[in-house]
């Protein structure tokens, strides 16, 4: 026997419907790079989506196959998002950041027929071409002068048309992750997992984005599914703001203009509002709510937020979970902590939200699970509705028993839930047959005033299997000494953690995200000996 309600697929281009019918005229505003400042609205992204549904049968681009973008936030951006998936095809975003053969490589495993850029990107894309023979046809988001413009391919069509139908379970979006131990994998999400995704996002307890809210999302739209946002202002009919280009003066001003009350961004992005607002002497922008994600938020910026009484949300999360997987939301019997023990908690990753579960497991089996007791650490695993079960184009599953998904990260698991990231499991050291956590000694470095970066990794021993060694970019004329590292760090990590060797450099690999290479530096001191 069935349930006796109504049968609906669960599609993206529904929230767009329910924006533009019930949210028409909440804006869309742009700032470009050029400093100019556009505005639209979710009835005129409705309309400019289905022209674009039109312009894609017009040039016989079918449902499932994959429409490409490589572009920075803006509201024509957004437009591509609800126009690609509500023809029925797969939107791939791509990150520009990344090498041009890893570029070359995810255009190529996606078999995107169509790349729509900005002119920013114009030399990308000219170097790309020769080498990406599945792409047909480009059109440019900004200009004509190399190709078609995107308002002269949509600018025939007239908007009367609909959305391509489907079942709620066909893919409508893929974002590849950043390839830090071999070639990106693309990670494939459906209309489904992003509208059950959009759901929880928006709760209070999660996001709370509503009608009212007036959205900032500095996170770039080709970062991990853009963090939902797109979504989740569409199911509310929230106001959004985009901009071409995140210098803080620029986003200050918006934020202010705008009547910004959600702003979402990894740290880099807080460090460098905070530096901007103490060099100019200005005050926050008036924004009630901060989504922080990408790597962990730093206590100090967890305390300024707070003292502005800005809620400060820190979200975890990766490509495969769409990406949220756990919030720093407020729990039963907050108001009775301290704030000392609130920015504790916010300095964390947060708990499961509901549609993601997660646990830890052995690092030595995989399969044992741990206890929640805040000391215990292990590998950790999240299952739900929204996280991978396989990747683009494998064979195989990438889950295990019970659908559980290895994150690739080792974690500790508080008792109320709350998760605390300590390392990833391929960067972890394991000395003696104890682990010793690389990041929590990186953090333990980088506290010293002359160390602008460090990283730590594992060196082979022929008694202790590992020993870490400390990586340091030291700061400009500090002559800082190896000895005065590895004193500095007696007081704040177990004797055993001290490095056994200090190597100064004049800087540390990174990926095209912008995260430590661990894999290009474990490259570099492959042959590494050391003095003990």
């Amino acid at each position: 026997m069935s349930g006796a309600m109504q049968d609906w697929e669960l599609r993206v281009s529904g929230l767009l419907d329910h924006a533009a019918r019930e949210h028409g005229d909440r804006e869309i505003v742009t700032r470009w790079a050029d400093g100019t400042e556009t505005r639209t609205d979710w009835r005129g992204i409705r309309h400019d989506a289905l022209r674009m549904v039109q312009a894609l049968r017009r040039i016989e681009v079918y449902p499932e196959q994959r429409v490409a973008t490589l572009a920075m936030n803006h509201a024509k951006h957004l437009t591509a998002w609800f126009g690609a998936t509500g023809a029925g095809c797969v939107l791939h975003t791509i990150n520009p950041r990344l090498f041009d053969e890893q570029l070359i490589y995810i255009i190529n495993d996606a078999r995107d027929r169509v790349l729509i850029y900005d002119a920013a990107f114009q030399p990308i894309v000219d170097r790309l071409k020769p080498l990406c023979p599945t792409v047909e046809h480009y059109i440019c988001f900004d200009s004509g002068e190399h190709c078609q413009s995107f308002e002269d391919w949509i600018g025939g069509e007239d908007g009367n048309a609909t959305w391509t139908p489907g079942e709620e379970q066909q893919p409508c979006m893929l974002c590849y992750t950043s390839g830090t131990t071999g070639h990106p994998k693309g990670v494939l999400y459906s209309h489904r997992s992003n509208l059950l995704h959009t759901l929880t996002m928006i709760a209070p307890a999660c996001l709370a984005i509503e009608p009212r809210s007036c959205v900032f999302p500095i996170v770039p739209m080709f970062h991990a599914n853009n963090w939902g946002l797109p979504w989740a202002c569409a199911a509310t009919g929230a106001k959004m703001v985009y901009s071409q280009v995140n210098e803080p003066e620029a986003i200050c001003g918006l934020m202010e203009r705008e009547k910004v009350s959600h702003a979402a961004g990894v740290p880099t992005v807080w460090f460098s509002i905070f530096q901007y607002l103490d060099e100019t002497g200005k005050s926050l922008p008036p924004i009630r709510h901060a989504l922080s994600g990408g790597s962990a938020v730093p206590r100090t910026v967890v305390e300024r937020f707070m003292a502005e009484g800005v809620r400060l949300a820190q979200a975890w999360g990766m490509t495969e979970t769409s990406p949220i997987a756990t919030v720093t939301y407020e729990t039963a019997g907050w108001d009775e902590l301290s704030l000392a023990e609130q920015v504790d908690r916010k300095s964390l990753q947060g708990r499961a939200v509901y549609g993601s579960e997660v646990r830890i497991v052995s690092l030595d089996d995989g399969v044992t699970e741990l206890p929640r007791d805040g000391t215990t650490s292990g590998a950790l695993q999240v299952r739900g509705p929204w996280t991978i079960k396989r990747y683009f184009n494998a064979e195989e599953d990438c889950v295990g028993e019970g659908q559980w998904f290895g994150t690739g990260d080792v974690a500790v698991i508080l008792p109320d839930g709350t998760v605390k990231l300590t390392d990833r499991t391929k960067d972890v050291i394991k000395s003696g047959g104890e682990w010793i956590s690389s990041v929590e000694l990186e953090n333990a470095a980088v506290a010293h005033p002359d160390v602008m970066e460090a990283a730590a990794i594992g060196v082979a021993h022929p008694k202790w299997d590992e020993r870490p060694l400390l990586v340091v970019v030291p700061r400009p004329g500090s002559g800082v000494s190896e000895e005065a590292i590895r004193e500095f760090l007696r007081s704040r990590v177990a004797s055993w953690w001290v490095p056994d060797a200090v190597e100064f450099v004049s800087s540390i690999p990174h990926t095209g995200t912008g995260k430590i290479s661990k894999k290009d530096l474990r490259d570099q001191f492959r042959d590494y000996r050391l003095p003990t």
